[in-house]
This record gives structure tokens, sequence and C-alpha cells, in this order.
């Protein structure tokens, strides 16, 4: 079979010209607002690119754990602090869509393949050496309101059909023929690209809703970090999601599912930025303890320290940066100084045990971990600096301005300098440049409650032989070490503020529109009133109709990745 399948791309580029020819969408421009418009003023609907965990787990949930990609993503652009609201700038570039090409025909002949056709395709042709119409549109209707989170058009539908037919006739192979049409579905927009599109006709406001399926997607992409289920297209079709009471069913329904801690996960990994644990690197000679592997174990700890918080205990969400509880490999236990007993059998996967911090353990909360101690350092040395940035920028939302291009960080990287012997040293000499000093004020204070832990993390008292000094404040609160910062973290509005602003962010795909402010603050307060717990948060957005409106449609604009942050 593989003999002619994967040499004929110009079949699979014939039926993806076939898909596109069609494609377009004509949506009217929102109306001008009424004078008793509401106080609610969305933004403009938008159109993003599937992320590589959400195309990851359509293509697990559509054909199944065994059906692997075969291929690589482009890298994915940060903005606004999230990658969530990169996705909605970014387009595919011509070697982008050659990985995604050669994704669709990886995963497409293994669909086909011995193992998987009768477990994935739903009939069998009446001759396997030609074209069957009637298999060939019962597997591409199921298998497309799969992949599209919607039903085919008949058009779709036809186009896939017809272009089966032609390959199945001229390969003489039925199963060939699934092969270009699937192929051609996992390369294309609709497959790769999550369109809101809107409802034809706006409300008395000049608002529009999301259309049923678009509804659909918005939830389950927010829920889940997947395309929606067949239960949750059901409701779709049926009209459930077009009353409160069905939205707040499936909402319901979505959140009590395991997948909703996927969800969570996704969240939050984009949230912290742990995403680039992924591929972060230390110096060997300093760090031989570092590897990819005890970086995806720092990963792994401060989702499930996270989860217990936020999703096991739902509790107080400000409580992760003051929990003593969390969860440890051996390898981290090598890293914190904990004595960690894997009594697993050789070559078994590493093994996690929930552990307690003593009270008056300065490794307190998560930024005591080690995925925001090492991902916020250079390869060589812990940095205050970076660390500080990070507490401003990733947990209280607070924008860091870049360093001027010109500052001069030589004394800074000198860790051997023997007249500067700590990091407090160093900075106290490099903030005396007025340019400096005015960033340095905000960030250091906060990074050098951190100095008792290294590039990745391990705890010392002393650097180059001097003490180490941790005091500082956090907005007029004075603290003495991590603890103490944790503590002033769990209590700055600035945390609360923040988780709230980034989660509405993610599943808007953008940041809200000033007409949202409002609305917002509603959130804000319920999330308050609550005690700050995010399964009430994620509840009150998903099951609110302002969350499923938009001004009109989305409009492409350039997509610019985040500066990097300070060199120091």
């Amino acid at each position: 079979m593989k003999r002619r399948m994967m040499g004929d791309a110009a079949l699979v580029a014939m039926a993806a010209g076939l898909l596109m020819s069609g494609a377009g969408v004509d949506v009217a421009r929102a109306a001008a607002v009424s004078k008793d418009a509401a106080v609610h003023i969305p933004g403009a609907a938008v159109t993003r690119r599937l992320s590589p965990s959400q195309y990851e787990a359509t293509i697990r949930d559509v054909f199944g754990p065994t059906v692997t990609l075969g291929g690589r993503f482009e890298p994915e652009v940060r903005r606004d602090g999230l990658l969530a609201i990169g996705q909605g700038y970014v387009s595919v570039t011509s070697t982008g869509m050659q990985q995604y090409e050669a994704m669709s025909r990886a995963i497409a002949a293994q669909v086909i393949d011995e193992r998987h056709r009768d477990i994935v395709i739903p009939c069998k042709p009446a001759d396997a050496k030609t074209a069957d119409d009637a298999c060939a549109a019962m597997f591409l209707g199921k298998v497309g309101r799969a992949l599209y989170g919607r039903p085919l058009t008949k058009d779709e539908l036809g186009t896939q059909v017809v272009a089966s037919n032609m390959a199945a006739k001229e390969l003489k192979d039925f199963y060939q023929g699934m092969w270009l049409s699937l192929a051609s579905m996992l390369a294309s927009p609709e497959f790769l690209f999550r369109e809101e599109k809107l409802k034809a006709k706006a409300d008395k406001n000049g608002w529009y809703d999301l259309e049923p399926y678009a509804k659909a997607s918005k939830l389950s992409f927010f829920l889940w970090n997947a395309r929606p289920d067949a239960q949750l297209l059901t409701a779709t079709e049926k009209g459930e999601l077009d009353n409160a009471r069905g939205l707040k069913k499936q909402v319901d329904r979505l959140m009590a599912s395991p997948r909703f801690e996927e969800g969570l996960r996704a969240f939050f990994t984009d949230m912290y930025g742990l995403d680039e644990l992924d591929t972060m690197t230390k110096d060997a000679v300093i760090y031989p303890k570092f590897d990819s592997r005890i970086a995806a174990d720092a990963k792994e700890q401060t989702l499930r320290t996270v989860m217990n918080v936020v999703l096991e205990q739902n509790g107080d969400y400000r409580d992760i940066f003051v929990t003593p509880k969390t969860y440890l490999t051996r390898r981290l236990g090598a890293i914190y100084g904990v004595p960690i007993v894997n009594d697993a059998a050789n070559g078994a996967p590493e093994q996690w045990q929930a552990y307690e911090f003593a009270k008056d353990d300065p490794r307190v909360g998560i930024v005591s971990h080690m995925s925001f101690l090492a991902l916020h350092s250079p390869p060589g040395r812990s940095s205050p600096t970076l660390r500080g940035k990070a507490l401003r920028e990733v947990m209280m939302c607070q924008k860091v301005p870049a360093p001027p291009a010109a500052v001069e960080f030589k004394i800074v990287q000198d860790t051997s300098n023997p007249d500067y012997k700590t990091a407090r040293a160093r900075l106290t000499v490099h903030a005396t440049n007025p340019v400096c000093a005015g960033c340095h004020k905000i960030i250091d204070p906060l990074g050098l409650a951190l100095e008792n832990f290294d590039g990745t993390g391990a705890y010392r008292l002393t650097e180059n032989g001097v003490p180490i000094d941790t005091s500082g404040a956090l907005n007029g609160v004075s603290f003495n070490n991590a603890a103490g910062l944790g503590k002033a973290m769990h209590d700055s509005p600035a945390t609360a503020d923040c988780v709230l602003n980034r989660l509405v962010s993610y599943g808007l795909g953008r940041l809200p529109a000033k007409g949202e402010t409002e609305w917002v603050k509603a959130l804000g307060k319920g999330f308050a009133d609550d005690g700050y717990r995010v399964r009430d948060l994620v509840r009150a957005i998903a099951t609110d109709p302002a969350f499923y409106k938009a001004s009109g449609p989305s409009v492409p604009a350039e997509a610019k990745p985040e500066k990097s942050q300070a060199a120091n």
C-alpha cells in the first residue's frame, strides 16, 4: 500500500485545492451602539491557530492514542503574557505548511493501515480495489465532524467524496482514497484554525452571538483545551447551548470530567510559561544534576501542587504561594535535599510522593519550586533581577520595561568579582546607574528574597563565602526570606487580579476590550466573594453569555513576539 500512497503528493494538493475553492466567510459588521446599550461592549471575535497540545489532543481523541504525529510544529508566539493570545496573531508559514502536510500524510497513513482501519473506519467497502462512495461518505462525515468540531456541509462532504473516489479509482485502492481525503482534511484551515463564526444577525445593541458550533468550540477549548466531544456536539445540534439551562448543564458535565484537569493544566502551563522548561538548559559543569528529565519533573511538580490547591481542595488560589505541600520525585529530592525513596522496580517510571515541608523551612509555595527558580535564571547562575521581573510580570501581571540597549551588565554577571561577592552587592553597584535604578527598585527586592536558592533551586546560605541577605519588601510589607515573600504575594491584591485577567484573556484569546472592563470587575468581585476559588471563576466565565459575544469578526494582525527578559 505504501508503495503508491506517499508518492502521489499531487493528489493531496488537488484535494486541498478543491476544498479551498469554496472557502470564505461573509459576516456582517456590527451595527452602531444604541444609546440604551448595556455597559458590556464586547471585543472582536478571534481566529486562532491550534496549539501543539490542542492538535495532539484532537488526533488522540479522534484516532486513538496509538496514532503518532510524525512531525514537529512551528514555534508559538507569546503575546500579552499568553501563548493563547499569540495564537490569534500567527498564520502558517510555507515551511510550517510543509510540516503540517507531512504530519497529515503520516497520520492518515496510520489511520488506514491494517492495524487501525477496522477500528476507526465504521464500514467496509464493497470492493477494496475501487471507490465506494457510501462508505467514504460515512467515514469522512464522521471524522470530519470530530476534526472540525461541526458537521461538514453538503458541499464539503461532496468534495471530499469526489476526491477519494478519484484517488481510489486511479490507485485501485479504496483505502488510499480515504488516505487522500483524510490527509487533505488534516492540512486544511478548517482543522488547523479555530474560527469564531458569528450569527448573521446582530442583537439590538449591534453585538453578535457566536454561532452554535463556534460557541461549543470556545467552551470546550476553554474547559478541556480540546475540540468538542460527541455529547457536546449533539447538545449543540439540539439547540441546548442557546439557553442558560442547557449551557449550564454542559458546563457542569465538562467540569465534572477528568479532562477538566487537562484544561486547567494547559492554562497554568501557559500563564506560568512552564512550556519553556521543555527546552531549558543549564551549565553542566556548574549544575551536573540538571537534565531534561529533572526539568520535566520540575514542571510536573508545580502543576501537581497547583492542581491540589485549586482543583482537588477547591481552595483559595493565593494559597499556591504559601502552601508547604507539594509532590516530589527522587530526582527533585536530590536538588531539594530531601530523601525520597523510590521502591519501584529498576526501569520503572519515577514515582511521585506527596511531601510537606516543615513549618520553619524557607521552601514554601510555588515560587520556591525548581520550575520557577531555574526557569528564571541564566544557565550558570541565579538572577534576582530575572526572578523579580517574573514575579511582577508572570504572577502579578505588572509590566516591567525592558532594559536600555546600551546598559552594561558586566558587574552583575561577574560572580567571581572579589569586591562584590553576592548578587545583592553586585546589583547595588549596578543600580547606581540612574537609567537602571527605577526598574531594579521594583524587581530586585523580590528576587533577592530567593537568593538562598541557586540557579537550579538548590538551597544555600552563602555565596562566595559571604552570608546571603534575603530581606526585602513588597508594597510596604517587609520580609526576610522566601517564605515571607510568599506570604506577601498571597496577600497582594495583584496576584488574584492577575489570575483573573489571565484566565479571561486565555478564554477570549485576547485582552479584554475597554467595553468589557465592568464585566471583568464583576467577575473579580465574584471571585473574591467566593474565596478566590478558580473552579468557581471558571464556571462563572463559561456560563456567562458575555463570554460568547463579539463586536464583529476578527481582524488579522501582525504577530510580534514579546521581548526577551532582561539580560541580568
